[in-house]
């Protein structure tokens, strides 16, 4: 006598070996627990009431994670799963012999969550009705919510949706082992290959890496001017992603300068090579050591961005900052920079008071208050680049303005557009990159004339 549906569907994901973790995520545990109790030895022990609890637990699960096809979902946890096999293949160096035992448990659990992937709703109602078909109670298992076998392919040129589709036509998963591997070597893995930006929260007092779903979508084309204060940092940005030495960045000057948005069109333009983006709030800079015990052996290149960096006085943070700059043995890793953005070239505050505590008699006053000053004044010396974003002057914004509402398609008389972005100017935060196109972004909406896109 063969072994039911239930039972082999079951045997398949105990079988799971380099896959294993994925029994802990929600989906995939209570659907074992719905077939566990479908595939309990006591028949007539098996109360209705726990069998449509355990099938609207596991509907629950899947409806949560923005899919109702039980497939697409386990591809999906298969590309993004975090196991031995993908962080082999993100190891600089590993034995042959290692990888060819480690592709053939792959193999193996590919062919079982492949089996576990044809489990459609109509054959776990028709197992119920089976266990219940002397009872009066079918409208209730008919009533049952029904999940998708497959979604359609994408025409998406993606990375993900290509490996995606792959497994969608390939009658055999294991067959998809070539795809897999080439995508975990150039995308990584986990949250690394789900996601290209971060940011750093803490919970209960442990730091976590949160990704951030929809990062800021600006483009360097989107970007007008400072072109050759831009080019420095994406000149240091390729050195990263090739592999050679680069530096920590700095990038200061004036408010809406373009500072911020400089980076984040960076990360935009290069994550397809690799560049991952992870963005740690001043109050966490003391998280540091572990945010680079996360990075360093990751296959990515991560660019740590803190943004609108000064410190008030007596503040800690900043000497964890420092260490890093500095490029201890913990800090030191070549595939992580740090670009900080700050409205001021001196990060760390200094008073006046500190400059009179040099010649002070007051003995309350610090003896060595020159090596204080001197270090508050050498964290900015620390980055090895930095770059000055000015303020534009009158010529200068106005070429930004125009360079905006042409990209835009804005068609306007020019000594209108003019006229009107200079008196803009007086009424809001005065000249500047930011300006201009919350400027633009205001006249796009009372201009009649627009040319087609």
């Amino acid at each position: 006598m063969g072994l039911s549906k239930m039972t082999t569907t079951l045997l398949a994901l105990d079988c799971l070996s380099i896959y294993r973790g994925l029994l802990k995520d929600k989906v995939f545990r209570s659907l074992r627990a719905l077939l566990i109790c479908l595939d309990s030895e006591d028949k007539e022990g098996i109360e209705l009431r726990k069998v449509v609890n355990c099938y609207n637990d596991f509907y629950f699960e899947l409806a949560k994670s923005k899919t109702l096809s039980l497939k697409d979902y386990i591809i999906d946890s298969i590309m993004f799963d975090e196991n031995p096999f993908t962080f082999k293949l993100q190891a600089v160096q590993c034995l042959d012999s290692d990888h060819r035992v480690l592709e053939k448990a792959v193999c193996h659990d590919l062919k079982g969550l492949q089996l576990v992937s044809d489990l459609d709703s109509t054959i776990i109602k028709a197992e119920i009705t089976k266990l219940f078909e002397d009872g009066n109670d079918q409208f209730i298992i008919e009533g049952l919510p029904e999940w998708i076998l497959e979604s359609l392919p994408t025409s998406n040129p993606d990375p993900i949706d290509t490996v995606k589709n792959r497994f969608k036509s390939c009658p055999q998963w294991a067959e998809c082992l070539e795809d897999l591997k080439n995508f975990h070597k150039a995308y990584g893995c986990g949250i690394y290959a789900r996601y290209i930006a971060f940011v750093w929260e803490k919970k209960d007092g442990h730091g976590y890496l949160k990704g951030i779903e929809s990062p800021d979508a600006i483009s360097l084309d989107e970007l007008v001017d400072y072109q050759n204060e831009r080019s420095r940092v994406i000149e240091n940005t390729l050195q990263l992603l090739e592999g050679y030495p680069s530096n920590n960045v700095l990038l200061y000057g004036d408010r809406g300068t373009g500072k911020s948005s400089t980076v984040k069109a960076i990360l935009n333009e290069y994550h397809s090579q690799g560049l991952r983006m992870l963005e740690v709030p001043k109050a966490y800079l003391a998280d540091f050591p572990l945010i680079i015990r996360h990075l360093k052996n990751r296959a990515q290149k991560f660019i740590i961005f803190v943004d609108d960096l000064v410190f008030g006085d007596n503040e800690e943070n900043y000497t964890s900052l420092k260490a890093v700059l500095e490029g201890g043995l913990e800090s030191k890793t070549p595939n992580i920079v740090i670009y900080a953005t700050s409205n001021r070239r001196h990060l760390v505050k200094e008073y006046f008071s500190e400059r009179a505590g040099l010649q002070s008699g007051n003995h309350d006053e610090e003896v060595h208050a020159g090596d204080s000053m001197q270090e508050k004044l050498s964290l900015a010396d620390r980055f090895g680049i930095s770059v000055v974003f000015s303020s534009p002057d009158q010529n200068q914004y106005l070429k930004i303005v125009d360079g905006i509402t042409k990209k835009r398609h804005i068609t306007i008389d020019k000594k209108r557009l003019h006229r009107e972005a200079l008196q803009w100017t007086l009424s809001y935060n005065g000249r500047s990159a930011r300006t201009a196109r919350q400027f633009v972004d205001w006249i796009e909406g009372h201009s009649v004339e627009r040319l087609p896109n």
